[in-house]
């Protein structure tokens, strides 16, 4: 089976791509991307020189780019990954979250569309409990919530949503989708909550936390929701929805507080000196107050469930980022960035 994979090199994507192309050798897996600031082919080093491995940059804003990679390929099935996908910076300057999020998933439909006319094909859009807005202190995000987005960047993902169940029921596109919780785990870009404090940590700067840190997140390990999506690609049905979850519930203030347990723990660091670094900041604007989803579908229809707990998994992703400073600082400093233009520049 040929497997286009769309933000291959960015975090979810990169995990996707190193836990499935060494276990399946029977398939053959294309990473298209635009190679924008949060992705980083060095993630994907291990897979460089396999067979059924391919990677294309190329971004979906251009149609044509997008047309050449599929007439090149002929994927069978699309997992759509690509997004701008940071709240903050959505804030900040929208408009590339439009034309990423809304008019690159347009082109990769339209793509779809002219390769499988006969309606042969999968697309799997990976998606965000977002779109759903905010809950209050009980309840939960099922498939049949209603979409009540709060930022520019979940706006744009419910809009994404649309246009790909439309061209599923329109045009009988082969679709599939899931929404999924806050992920976490190795290769994540350092300004998301959990590494940008472990980092923080480790060089004794503040741990900056949005208001009184009392918003909750259901907080989902990165390979669980990589297993979820490929149970999806091969059992889920055809033009349904499935809400991913790790059953991990916490207030960002937890969170920053078991960070620093975790650190303290795994660097004989005090404890209470890393306490002190918290720093409660002004909220953002929209934020929400709680995401929590329910995933009971995929566990029933599939039988999915998250491996990690939220303890195990954080500790994981603790050890790995304290195991892989090198691709933090190259990260960080932008380093990384030089040698994609010298590795890639015109491709």
């Amino acid at each position: 089976m040929k497997i286009l994979v769309t933000g291959g090199a960015g975090f979810i994507g990169a995990n996707f791509l190193n836990l499935l192309v060494p276990r399946h050798p029977e398939h053959s897996f294309v990473n298209f991307d635009a190679l924008t600031y949060a992705a980083n082919p060095r993630s994907l080093a291990e897979l460089e020189g396999r067979k059924n491995y391919t990677f294309v940059r190329a971004d979906l804003v251009d149609f044509e780019a997008v047309r050449a990679v599929f007439a090149q390929h002929r994927p069978e099935v699309v997992v759509h990954f690509a997004a701008e996908s940071h709240v903050d910076r959505s804030i900040a300057g929208p408009r590339p979250f439009l034309r990423t999020n809304v008019e690159g998933t347009f082109n990769l439909l339209e793509a779809c569309r002219e390769l499988w006319p006969s309606g042969e094909g999968l697309l799997h859009h990976v998606s965000t409990d977002e779109v759903y807005g905010s809950l209050g202190p009980a309840g939960l995000f099922s498939e049949e919530t209603k979409y009540d987005p709060s930022s520019p960047y979940s706006a744009s993902k419910a809009a994404s949503d649309h246009l790909v169940r439309a061209w599923g029921r329109t045009f009988g596109l082969p679709i599939k989708i899931t929404n999924c919780s806050n992920n976490y785990g190795p290769l994540q870009f350092p300004e998301k909550l959990i590494p940008l404090m472990i980092q923080n940590l480790l060089e004794r700067k503040p741990l900056p936390v949005y208001g009184k840190g009392e918003n909750v997140r259901d907080w989902l390990f990165v390979g669980d929701h990589c297993e979820a999506i490929w149970a999806v690609v091969h059992k889920g049905r055809v033009g349904q929805t499935y809400n991913v979850g790790g059953r991990s519930e916490q207030r960002n203030l937890d969170v920053v507080k078991r960070l620093c347990a975790i650190v303290a723990e795994e660097t004989g660091a005090r404890e209470a000196e890393l306490l002190d670094l918290v720093t409660y900041v002004k909220d953002r604007p929209g934020h929400d107050e709680r995401y929590a989803i329910d995933a009971r579908k995929i566990e029933r229809e599939l039988g999915w469930k998250p491996q990690e707990t939220f303890a195990t998994g954080l500790r994981r992703t603790v050890r790995w980022y304290l195991d892989h400073q090198d691709w933090v600082a190259s990260v960080r400093t932008g380093e990384y960035r030089r040698w994609i233009e010298q590795n890639y520049g015109g491709r």
